[in-house]
């Protein structure tokens, strides 16, 4: 991509582009998976191959936000599940950046947003089990779950950014409750979009162009970040964990409708 072009999006473009930022913060703080239509955005506004690179900073600088917020719940033994996965997931992903045009990109993650969705909605009523804590949970989700919804995670948000419903998908399908969920959330994806940026940048979805345009976008995280933080108090778990899966349902049907 050549990231000149980026200055000619026009004013309502750029508009677009900052509510999905503020998006972003909000997605953080408040309703994991909600960054699904973020990417939506972004993708229609930009080429969507050259959106993910354009995206990732302002997402690292919302997963700081939430990490200072929810530092105190993230449950470790469930990252570590996770990450061994995940790293898969991401040279995967990356591989198939390598020959993949925009519409690949855009229908793979949103059937696979779609299908996890659908996933866990069947996993959660025919259980019909009582919230339960992390450790207990995350033990009868067993290794294997943690593996596949790793690599999906990791092949998805190196493709599209799109871990965040997956990821989402695991940790309700694993019981975790409203901080445990946004903490444990926080501290993945800002170790793993962190980790995401070399190769990013080697793909050459970063540059200093897509970073002038990220500066000027990062500022609307900030109110959408305190305005998740006031209304994740005011939700109720029931409430929280469908509006995650709805959000899913959204970013997947967008991507595929586009």
């Amino acid at each position: 991509m050549n990231t000149m072009t980026l200055w000619h999006i026009t004013g309502w473009e750029f508009a677009a582009l900052a509510v999905a930022a503020l998006l972003v913060g909000f997605s953080k703080t408040a309703v994991s998976g909600a960054n699904t239509v973020s990417l939506a955005v972004f993708a229609a506004v930009l080429p969507a191959r050259a959106s993910t690179g354009i995206l990732l900073p302002v997402l690292i600088f919302g997963d700081v936000l939430a990490v200072l917020v929810y530092r105190r719940h993230a449950h470790w033994p469930t990252l570590g599940r996770l990450f061994p996965a995940v790293g898969a997931g991401v040279v995967a992903g990356t591989l198939f950046l390598l020959w993949a045009d925009d519409e690949s990109v855009r229908t793979s993650i949103g059937a696979i947003l779609l299908l996890m969705a659908g996933v866990t909605v069947w996993r959660r009523r025919a259980a019909e089990r009582a919230a339960a804590q992390p450790d207990a949970v995350t033990t009868r989700a067993g290794r294997w779950k943690a593996r596949s919804y790793g690599v999906l995670g990791g092949f998805t948000t190196m493709v599209a950014n799109a871990g965040g419903p997956v990821m989402a998908m695991y940790l309700l399908s694993a019981g975790f409750r409203k901080l445990g969920f946004l903490g444990t959330s926080a501290f993945f994806f800002l170790i793993v979009n962190v980790a995401k940026v070399p190769f990013s940048a080697g793909l050459g979805l970063i540059d200093g162009n897509s970073l002038l345009l990220d500066a000027a976008l990062v500022g609307f995280v900030v109110p959408g970040a305190f305005l998740g933080k006031w209304a994740v108090h005011r939700i109720n778990q029931r409430l929280f964990e469908q509006l995650v899966i709805a959000a899913t349902v959204v970013g997947g049907l967008q991507l595929l409708l586009r």
